[in-house]
């Protein structure tokens, strides 16, 4: 995920109208764990992850809207990342798997995007 320095968020996310621009930095050396880091206000920071190390079989359906917000062209282009809640350990970590963000790598623009499945939850333990 180092390639992808900034990032432009199409649609703000819930709560931070005026954040759009946001800098992905990895927090491991395997590049699991990153910071979605605001380039306005260096103190808003989510922490977010791709799914396939905690959950690999998770497999987002994203809307045509979406596609077209951000442009893609391809699977290839697309990176989805889960927001997560950090716990006092990794045990009381959870995951987001209800609203992940979906980026284009490509182009470097990305949403979060709110699936339309009650099964998934905003609160996902991270491990089991």
């Amino acid at each position: 995920m180092s390639d992808i320095p900034v990032i432009e968020l199409v649609h703000p996310l819930p709560g931070f109208p005026e954040e759009r621009s946001f800098a992905l930095v990895e927090l491991d050396d395997d590049g699991v764990l990153c910071a979605l880091r605001s380039l306005s206000r260096p103190d808003l920071r989510f922490l977010v992850a791709p799914p396939a190390p905690f959950f690999p079989e998770y497999a987002p359906v994203v809307d045509d809207a979406t596609v077209a917000d951000l442009a893609i062209t391809g699977a290839e282009e697309v990176l989805v990342l889960l927001v997560l809640t950090p716990g006092e350990t990794l045990q009381e970590t959870t995951a987001n798997l209800r609203a992940p963000l979906v980026l284009n790598t490509a182009t470097r623009r990305a949403c979060q995007v709110i699936l339309d499945d009650a099964d998934l939850s905003v609160t996902t333990p991270l491990v089991a």
